[in-house]
Formats: C-alpha cells, sequence, structure tokens
C-alpha cells in the first residue's frame, strides 16, 4: 500500500467509526488540579484563570471569547526538554523547536490500575516492564509508553489527586531502573495520569525524580494527567500529544488523543 492509500485508508476508517478518536485530557479550567512546590520555593504555577472578553454583549455584540491565565505544565500537558536542567543544552528542546513528527507515535499502554489501587505509592519497575513485554510484544524504537493507573478518577479533586501528607505528595510512577531501561528501547516519551512524570515520592529517589532527570536528559518528552486511558489496549493505538508553539516554551497544555482501532 502506498502512503497515499494508506492516508486514505486512515481517513476513511475515522470517518466510517472502524478507528474511535479517544480523548485523553482531562478538562482544563479554575478546578484543575495544580501542582504544589514544597514552602522553599517562592514561585507556584497559579490555579488556572478564564476571563472573559465578551459574550453577545457591549463589549462585542456579535462574539465570544476569553483571556485565561494558565502555566505550561498546567493539567493534561507536555513536559519538553528545556523544562530540566538535564535537557537545557538542546537547541530543539523547546516546545517551538521539537521535531514534531515525533509527537505522533504507536503507544504502548501498561496498566498498573489495580496495583496503583492497592497502593498509591506503587512502583513500576523494569521487571514490570519486561514481564508485560512478554505478554504484550516489544516496545519499539519511537514509541510512546504511558502508565495507566486510573488516577484520572480523582482529578475533580484537587486534594485527591495531590494526594499529600506531612511525608509530602503520594501517587505512582516509575523506578530510575524502568525509565532507564524505557530509554535503552529508544522511547520517544513516557506518561501518567498523575500531576507529573514521576511518582509522589520520587524526590528522595537517586537521582531525584529520575522520570524528569532521564528523559529530558535523553531529549525525550514527558506527558503528565493523562486521562481515559482504560480505552486504549495494551498495544495498537496510536498516541498525538502535540504542545502548542511557545516561544522557547518549557512545556504546554495539551489535547492529547488516541486513534484506537475498534475491535
Amino acid at each position: 500500500m502506498s502512503a497515499a492509500d494508506t492516508v486514505k485508508d486512515l481517513g476513511a476508517k475515522l470517518l466510517t467509526g472502524e478507528i474511535e478518536v479517544v480523548d485523553c485530557s482531562g478538562k482544563l479550567g479554575p478546578d484543575t488540579p495544580i501542582l504544589k512546590l514544597p514552602p522553599d520555593f517562592a514561585k507556584n504555577t497559579p490555579k488556572v484563570e478564564i476571563h472573559k472578553i465578551s459574550e453577545y454583549d457591549e463589549d462585542g455584540p456579535f462574539f465570544a471569547w476569553n483571556w485565561m491565565v494558565l502555566g505550561e505544565h498546567s493539567g493534561t500537558h507536555f513536559d519538553a526538554p528545556h523544562h530540566w536542567i538535564t535537557g537545557k543544552d538542546y537547541a530543539d528542546g523547546y516546545t517551538d523547536s521539537l521535531d514534531i513528527q515525533r509527537v505522533v507515535a504507536p503507544v504502548n499502554v501498561i496498566d498498573c490500575s489495580k496495583e496503583a489501587a492497592k497502593d498509591p505509592d506503587f512502583l513500576l519497575t523494569d521487571a514490570h516492564v519486561k514481564a508485560w513485554e512478554k505478554e504484550h510484544g516489544e516496545i519499539g524504537e519511537g514509541e510512546w509508553v504511558v502508565m495507566r493507573t486510573d488516577w484520572d478518577s480523582r482529578a475533580d479533586d484537587e486534594d485527591k489527586f495531590l494526594n499529600a501528607d506531612e511525608n509530602g505528595p503520594h501517587s505512582p510512577g516509575p523506578t530510575p531502573e524502568c525509565i532507564e531501561y524505557l530509554l535503552s528501547k529508544k522511547i520517544v516519551g513516557w506518561g501518567t495520569q498523575c500531576i507529573g512524570t514521576d511518582a509522589g515520592q520520587a524526590g528522595g529517589m537517586e537521582p531525584p525524580f529520575p522520570a524528569h532527570n532521564f528523559l529530558h536528559r535523553d531529549n525525550c518528552f514527558g506527558l503528565a494527567s493523562l486521562a481515559n486511558l482504560d480505552k486504549l489496549p495494551p498495544k495498537g493505538a496510536v498516541l498525538i500529544a502535540a504542545p502548542l508553539k511557545i516561544e522557547h516554551g518549557t512545556g504546554s497544555p495539551i489535547r492529547a488523543l488516541a486513534l484506537v482501532p475498534k475491535g
């Protein structure tokens, strides 16, 4: 099949419903959970604000529109390499300079929902990933890998979503060895359904926050606060995770979409 026929076939299957488009993003608004840094950091990302300019009134009789206050890493979002110190020297490490071809790729969905329900501090290891590959097939070069925990079910309650106590946040994520193994497979990026790409207690790991540290060291991408991963198969879907083209952007809220063949 030629490239033109492949695109034509994809378009036809989208129109007939043979391929379903699954929304993998949460709603972005004033109630969207936002990461809170420890008190010793002076600044935090503000809550999302939506302000009306006009809505068919004296300020604009024919049109409705708003202006917003939001951080680059608010809601379902994309982490570019420049987000972390290990990725600071990549010229193509910003949202306006990255290779956009890379952000549309097959996605591997590792289901850890049962483990996360039992233990909010559950850690995905390289051994878990290798066992998953034996069951579902090898993770390929240039592909996305995402961790399904169904954490998005908490997204309507910021306290439950952040799940923090005096010892810090408690949410599932990967071990350093897990991320290193995935990067050895030459993945394009890693994603989770939690507030960030690392586990809640990842600040105490060696190195701290390994998903951020290693992904961006290797010029790879991170996705956080993903939703509806329970609607994706382990393999066979394509994930589209394109950030806004923000000048020298370190990240961006996204509308992550998965193309899922029915059946």
